[in-house]
């Protein structure tokens, strides 16, 4: 079977930025350490007012395909992954290919374009229906185009406003990937549940407490079924596991059940035995209740452990880089956690070719997959080609009266005009509306 994966990834995040614990901290009268150690985030990025979910994913597209040589002709689809449109029929590709249009030859009128919508999972899912395209023979030789895009903001005063953040990831699915190919074998965790939802509105309502314990559970269950079709998950056999990141402090608690499941049964669970005990097993308890008592302090003991610390450090903190410093970027939020391991294991100089990385995506309402992704021997040209470090580096630092007006432009309810913050170079931009409502678009040199 033809290899089928990810080729070349971009991205493009919102030139402005939120320093959480010098700006906002203050601002809401709280102890900055809250969001520092507490969230795991440093900072947030957000689109100036000339920026939205069109521009900055047409934006990363833009720029992997120049990279890649890439014309209109070589894409046979584009999707988009977001929870952030603005408009209930019109898709947000059709806007994108639009804008490519203006700076390609060409044109995309034989591309298939859809949008797609399942919470954060979206990306995940479009680059899942990318790969079944390719390999049921249908591509005709094409690649897809595959942009996961959201300006992720909370209503202000909500307790979820500071894990806010934007930007855009852009893939090319082919075949013969340069990046990393994808598994056949997938694991899924799915139910009906309402953790997080917009019921036609533009920001969220969240109950923070039920939302991790969904997303706890559905990654269970996707690892569960992942290893029905896929065989036992052996820790040695991850190089890293990148996991939806809504912010870093939800990771350390998907890590810590992950790391339980994949060690049960293992010498790893004999060696920690000695220090720890073995894992409790329902079978060893009268009720429930009993059970769940005895797993919370096993894991209480299991994280303070020097083998747990270790796996940690080397196969999920290298994960979380870029995510501390924009925050949730939704349905981009997994392929940011991607592209972090990637570029710290250049950073480091690892020998990555051949290895496994094994991928969580997750989406409210909800849904978990699990699958595993082969790093191809092109890896570090292609991550070495990114200049994720200078977009950072370039973003314009807001004060938080900024911040609270850039907000308010961006919120849907609002007619809100203000002075850019940044003069935008090489990229598109909003460019006001058309006779129907529509939002148009144009390229600035």
């Amino acid at each position: 079977m033809t290899a089928v994966g990810i080729d070349a990834v971009e991205v493009w995040t919102g030139n402005l930025k939120l320093d959480l614990p010098e700006t906002f901290a203050p601002q809401m009268d709280e102890d900055p350490e809250k969001y520092t150690k507490g969230l795991g985030l440093q900072a947030s990025s957000f689109p100036d007012s000339y920026e939205d979910i069109v521009t900055m994913g047409a934006n990363a597209a833009h720029r992997l395909m120049d990279r890649k040589g890439l014309e209109p002709d070589d894409v046979g689809r584009i999707d988009v992954a977001t929870e952030s449109a603005f408009d209930n029929s019109k898709p947000v590709s059709t806007y994108v290919a639009g804008c490519l249009e203006e700076v390609f030859d060409g044109d995309f009128h034989h591309a298939n374009k859809g949008e797609r919508k399942f919470a954060c999972i979206a990306g995940t899912q479009s680059l899942d229906d990318a790969c079944n395209w390719i390999r049921a023979g249908r591509n005709r030789g094409r690649g897809a185009l595959v942009i996961a895009t959201d300006t992720a903001l909370y209503a202000r005063g909500d307790a979820g406003e500071a894990t806010q953040g934007a930007g855009a990831v852009a893939m090319y699915i082919d075949e013969d990937p340069d990046l990393v190919e994808l598994s056949v074998e997938q694991g899924y965790g799915s139910a009906d549940e309402t953790d997080f939802l917009k019921p036609n509105q533009q920001f969220p309502s969240v109950d923070g407490k039920r939302s991790v314990q969904v997303y706890l559970a559905r990654m269970r269950e996707a690892l569960e079924d992942y290893e029905s079709v896929a065989g036992d998950v052996h820790p040695d056999d991850v190089a890293y596991a990148p996991f939806h990141t809504p912010f870093p402090g939800m990771v350390r608690k998907a890590a810590m059940l992950a790391y339980r499941h994949i060690t049960r049964d293992t010498a790893i669970e004999d060696e920690l035995a000695a220090e720890i005990g073995r894992q409790p097993r329902p079978e060893g308890f009268d009720d429930d209740e009993a059970y769940h008592d005895a797993l919370r302090e096993y894991m209480d003991a299991l994280k303070d452990t020097d083998q747990y610390r270790e796996w940690y450090a080397e196969t999920i903190d290298p994960t979380l880089s870029i995510a501390r410093e924009v925050g949730n970027w939704y349905t981009g939020s997994v392929h940011v956690a991607r592209l972090s391991a990637l570029k710290h294991a250049l950073e480091n100089d690892e020998e990555l070719a051949g290895q496994q990385l094994l991928v969580g995506s997750y989406g409210s309402g909800a849904q978990a997959e699990l699958h595993a992704e082969t790093v191809q021997e092109g890896w570090a040209e292609e991550i070495e080609a990114l200049n994720v470090d200078e977009q950072l580096e370039s973003r314009y630092d807001i004060t938080f009266e900024e911040y609270e007006e850039i907000h308010d432009v961006h919120n849907h309810e609002m007619d809100v005009d203000i002075e850019a913050c940044t003069t935008p170079d090489g990229e598109f931009v909003f460019d006001g509306w058309g006779r129907m409502g529509e939002r148009e678009y144009r390229y600035v040199e």
